[in-house]
């Protein structure tokens, strides 16, 4: 699964990667996201798909009373995304979840209790995009929106294998020339075997 990603890269940088502007850059700081904070980190949508927008991570589908459904959203398995009734109403909802690396954490003994972080990258810790379908949703008690969304994940490639050696997932990265594709309704075509591991503390 991936429950915390980062992004070193500044406003600008990821502006000049992405070929989209930030409709107001200030709420952006480079920084590592823990998915069960529910934090706000940057996406392209497939309606306005030349802006880079602060959403927040846990996908509240339409038909959610509240928020609590956010913490089992946080990541969409790709094989089985036309079938979760949390998922099938964003199925056209596409963006890109923009980020230059994720944490993983390898068992080192059967039940977990020891374990190695790593930080998985593209070569030279290059800003790329996961995968990822997005909502807004509105509280009907308040009218409040949530502009919120989901990150795709795949079965692991070998290399994440040995490392997420519990579940073997590992989220979609695209390939820089599918972004676009992605977000019309294209099919997925990933950079996932180019990903790197270190040991991080």
């Amino acid at each position: 699964m991936c429950f915390r990603t980062k992004n070193n890269k500044t406003f600008k940088q990821l502006e000049d990667r992405f070929k989209a502007r930030f409709l107001t850059p200030e709420w952006y700081t480079p920084e590592i996201f823990y998915a069960f904070t529910f934090p706000i980190t940057p996406v392209i949508t497939n309606d306005r798909n030349d802006a880079i927008q602060g959403f927040s991570w846990g996908l509240i589908p339409p038909w959610a009373k509240d928020t609590n459904i956010r913490k089992s959203t946080l990541n969409a398995r790709l094989e089985t995304l036309d079938q979760k009734p949390s998922f099938k109403p964003s199925l056209a909802k596409r963006c890109l979840v923009l980020a230059d690396g994720f944490y993983e954490w390898k068992w080192l003994d059967p039940k977990g209790k020891f374990k190695q972080k790593y930080l998985l990258t593209l070569p030279d810790e290059e800003a790329f995009a996961f995968a990822g379908l997005w909502n807004t949703w509105t509280n009907r008690n308040t009218g409040e929106t949530l502009n919120t969304y989901t990150i795709i994940t795949t079965a692991a490639n070998e290399l994440m294998s040995e490392i997420h050696n519990t579940k073997k997932r590992m989220p979609v990265i695209l390939s820089p020339e599918a972004e676009k594709d992605w977000l019309d309704g294209g099919e997925l075509v990933m950079q996932n075997d180019l990903i790197q591991a270190v040991p991080s503390k």
